[in-house]
């Protein structure tokens, strides 16, 4: 079996849809794939699964913890669950003010009103910070994404607006009560200091939170390692994933990554 368990499509910043991620990852061998757009669920409506791949409901929520933006992945998540249902849209209004101050701050740097281009890229989706960045490049005002995050989008430029996402226990609290599987993401990119980290990892257990993300796309070894050790110190699941936005980022393509560790208990064990 091989699973990618955090993958994005165009229902949030993904440039893939989902009929043609889910044809990537047949084409990539992968047996389980779950859909992990930002705080959307949209991605899988009629969405036909082909023959010998599984789909595994799931989202990937914005939060907060100690004023630092976490993101938690919900796997084998109730879709239609009264809480999700909400919760998605409390942080679909948190998404919408954020992009509103982003192109108000554009504005104020010479650039003519980006949000009605950047709103039909987004096609009816969460709009975020990648579509401003194609916005940027459509318009010539830089040659590349990379680019655009670094001269207007990243962090502490006029687009990196920080929003008012709910509390990291809360947003736990939101997939645990949706039957779901909470699973903190990419733990190594928020370039947190070792005992940081451990108190990050220490906190989502307390909140309840089942599993972290020990594989995270093409990271280093070393830090597998270190991710490995903390889940079993405190006693969680691993799951692993790409965090798959489009198919030329080759440090993030569907399904490869390192294996899961062997000392590590699989988070599928807890669904399957």
């Amino acid at each position: 079996m091989r699973f990618d368990l955090h993958t994005h499509t165009t229902a949030s910043d993904g440039e893939l849809s989902p009929a043609e991620l889910l044809l990537r990852a047949t084409d990539q061998g992968l047996t389980h794939i779950a859909i992990t757009d930002h705080d959307t669920v949209a991605g899988y409506t009629d969405l036909e699964v082909p023959e010998g791949l599984s789909l595994i409901p799931g989202i990937e929520f914005s939060s907060r913890w100690r004023k630092i933006g976490v993101h938690i992945v919900g796997l084998n998540i109730g879709l239609d669950h009264p809480t999700l249902t909400q919760a998605i849209a409390q942080q679909q209004q948190v998404r919408v003010e954020r992009a509103q101050t982003i192109a108000e701050r554009l504005m104020k740097l010479g650039i003519e009103d980006p949000l009605p281009a950047v709103t039909a890229l987004a096609g009816g989706s969460n709009i975020g910070r990648p579509h401003f960045a194609r916005h940027l490049v459509a318009t010539g005002k830089v040659k590349n994404i990379r680019e655009a995050f670094k001269k207007y989008l990243g962090a502490g430029k006029a687009g990196d607006v920080k929003q008012t996402w709910a509390p990291f226990d809360e947003v736990v609290g939101w997939i645990n009560n949706a039957g779901g599987i909470a699973v903190l993401a990419h733990p190594a990119h928020y370039r947190l200091t070792q005992s940081k980290l451990q108190e990050l990892v220490a906190d989502f257990a307390d909140a309840d939170g089942a599993s972290i993300e020990v594989v995270s796309g093409s990271q280093e070894p070393t830090v597998t390692r270190k991710l490995s050790s903390l889940c079993n110190d405190f006693d969680l699941h691993a799951s692993v994933g790409s965090d798959f936005h489009r198919a030329d980022a080759r440090w993030a393509e569907l399904g490869r990554f390192a294996a899961l560790p062997d000392t590590c208990q699989p988070v599928w064990d807890l669904w399957q």
